[in-house]
């Protein structure tokens, strides 16, 4: 007799995505405690020995409740049959908000870890709904096709296996194999805007459209993402076409594309010359896209980071004000 349904459909997961991982390599599994990430681990322990690879397990503690430090330590002890497990204790700082503060934080921590231990990858639980979540995070923002295509399944030594994979699949995991998951608090805490997207806003999508919301989210996500992945490539060839320095691009090649293309390059130009990426807007490359397309002889576009871009002889120039 095989596995539960909901383990097999984990575990066959996990199996993909490291299916191109090089045999010996290691393999560090971010685990919270909360069903995504611990039915990830548990799927790892069991997949990576028969590719061949090691699997060890990290777990941050963020120091944002009382009492984490014990939760990172029950997360650790979890007896999952991986090679080894740590706990990574960050302080988080308050750029941008308490949850892109906890996120960068976490982040740095795992990065730190993945080049002291020299892993291969990093796994991450985000399931489908966690896609879905971020769709329509994107378009409350207004944000571009990048933002609404979500989280990628690769992104550098990042793998998340489980975005085909719904959230209740991994909670019938680990009941399935007695393992009891972590509720975290700031999951139900309405102050986040992720949680209220997840118990609010997608349960009323579903309720008024009819079940698969989530479903048809992530794969608007991906559709989004090829698109964006297409778009990237080509304003990359322009971009390298164009930029006359570090600070200037050549005007003509420019008139010639799509503004979809055309707003990409000057936005790279823009973080290039230092434009702080968190304060850049669409409406700035905008308004920089109109030295382009609607040159009438004005006067020079300030940016973000103290940064002018004007338009002399053909060229946009990016530079630190004033430029005289």
């Amino acid at each position: 007799m095989g596995p539960h349904p909901a383990v097999a459909d984990v575990r066959r997961a996990v199996r993909q995505a490291l299916a191109a991982v090089e045999p010996g390599a290691l393999v560090l599994v971010a685990c919270s405690g909360g069903a995504d990430s611990l039915a990830l681990a548990a799927a790892a322990a069991f997949v990576a020995p028969r590719l061949r690879l090691r699997a060890g397990l990290v777990t941050v503690d963020h120091q944002l409740q009382e009492g984490s430090a014990e939760q990172a330590r029950r997360v650790a002890a979890t007896p999952l049959g991986l090679e080894f497990s740590e706990v990574l204790t960050v302080e988080v700082g308050t750029e941008g908000g308490p949850e892109a503060a906890a996120r960068q934080a976490r982040y740095q921590a795992l990065e730190a870890a993945a080049d002291r231990l020299g892993a291969a990858c990093v796994l991450l639980g985000h399931t489908r709904d966690d896609q879905a979540e971020t769709v329509l995070l994107g378009l409350a923002r207004g944000s571009g096709p990048r933002s609404l295509s979500g989280m990628a399944a690769v992104q550098g030594r990042y793998v998340r296996p489980l975005l085909g994979i719904g959230r209740p699949t991994t909670v019938e995991a680990c009941q399935a194999l007695g393992l009891t998951a972590w509720e975290d608090p700031h999951n139900t805490d309405p102050r986040y805007t992720r949680v209220r997207v997840r118990t609010v806003v997608l349960p009323m999508l579903e309720s008024e459209l009819g079940p698969g919301v989530a479903q048809a989210l992530a794969r608007t996500a991906e559709l989004a993402r090829d698109d964006a992945d297409a778009l990237d490539e080509w304003a990359e060839k322009v971009f390298q076409h164009c930029a006359l320095s570090d600070i200037a691009l050549a005007v003509p090649p420019l008139e010639e594309v799509p503004g979809a293309v055309r707003r990409r390059v000057i936005k790279r130009m823009a973080l290039a010359a230092g434009a702080p990426p968190g304060a850049l807007t669409a409406l700035h490359v905008r308004a920089a896209e109109r030295l382009v397309t609607d040159w009438h002889g004005q006067k020079g576009i300030d940016l973000p980071g103290g940064l002018t871009v004007v338009r002399r002889y053909g060229t946009l120039v990016f530079a630190i004000s004033p430029i005289p």
